[in-house]
Order: C-alpha cells, then structure tokens, then sequence
C-alpha cells in the first residue's frame, strides 16, 4: 500500500480559513446561521470554521453536531455501531440557514442521510454543505457549496482525512 500526503497541517488550516469566509460571504452576514459538524472529523472542522468566524467577525455563531449513524442505508454492510451525539442549538434549526460539515464527500450517502436526520431536528431556511475534500465518485446528486479541496480520485484509492483532535496530526493522505 503507497501513501501520499496531499494536504499538510498549513493546507488544511488555510482551506478552513478560506471556507469560513465563504460561509460569511455567502450568508451576507451571520444572523440565524447554525454549523452542524457530522461525527467525527466533521465535527472537529465545524469547531475551526466557527473559530475563525468568530476571530475575523468578533460574532460567535450557533454551532452542534448531527450524527446520521441511524439514517445510514448501508446499516447492515456496516459493522456495529452504537449511535454517536447529535447537539442541536438551543434555538433549534428551523427557519435558520444550516450548513453541514464533513471531512470528505465521495458517494453523498452520508449527506443524504444527514438531510434525513436533519427533517427530524426541525425544518432549516435552507442547507448548505462545507467539506474539507471532495474527491467524487457520486452516487447521489449532491455538490458542496464549500470545498476546501477538490482531490479526484480512483475508486480502489482511500482518503484519509487526519486531524489533530482525533489523531494527533492535521493532514489528509491518499493511500491506494
């Protein structure tokens, strides 16, 4: 098995700063603007990107965690798993603007299982999706409005995203 660093602790940091400004300019503003991290690592980017909004706006935005373990539809292929922590903000999530937040998006089955469990925390203005990579292969037909970096990919290759809250290390490895 070959492994290949594609994204180092500074890319990573500098894609989540220039996704948190998309995110703002994207918005025009910050008002009832909630990030959901999807466990793990997705959680941990959602944590930065409300960093670095609040360190360039001064504003603290609405932020909470949405685990889709029970919506997957691969449930049976999938080993046991127990279902993770889903956080809502306290004001919810209807008739705000929600944006999800992954490490990767390959086939979108995850994000489709996110947008289900979403319709049962309440009912968003709108949805938005920021990922760290995309690297393609869809089997749904859905896009990130974020991307921090587009890495195309072949089937058989693996993307492993690595982040220092979880494994001691930012970086984003292609093995194949």
């Amino acid at each position: 098995m070959t492994k290949r660093t594609v994204l180092s602790a500074d890319d990573i940091s500098r894609a989540i700063t220039r996704i948190s400004h998309e995110i703002v300019e994207a918005n025009q503003g910050l008002e009832n603007l909630v990030l959901l991290g999807i466990p793990t690592r997705g959680v941990f980017i959602a944590n930065r990107l409300v960093e670095v909004i609040k360190k360039h706006s001064g504003v603290e935005i609405e932020l909470g965690s949405l685990d889709i373990t029970l919506y997957r539809d691969d449930l049976a292929k999938q080993p046991t798993r127990g279902p993770g922590v889903t956080s809502m903000p306290a004001g919810g999530v209807s008739g705000k603007t929600i944006v999800l937040v992954d490490d990767v998006l390959f086939s979108g089955r995850t994000v489709r299982a996110a947008l289900d469990a979403l319709n049962d925390h309440g009912r968003p203005k709108a949805v938005m999706l920021a990922v760290l990579v995309d690297r393609g292969h869809r089997q749904l037909p859905i896009r990130a409005d974020f991307v921090g970096k587009n890495l195309p990919t072949s089937s058989k290759e693996h993307i492993s995203v690595k982040l220092s809250e979880s494994d001691g290390v930012d970086e984003v490895v292609i093995e194949s």
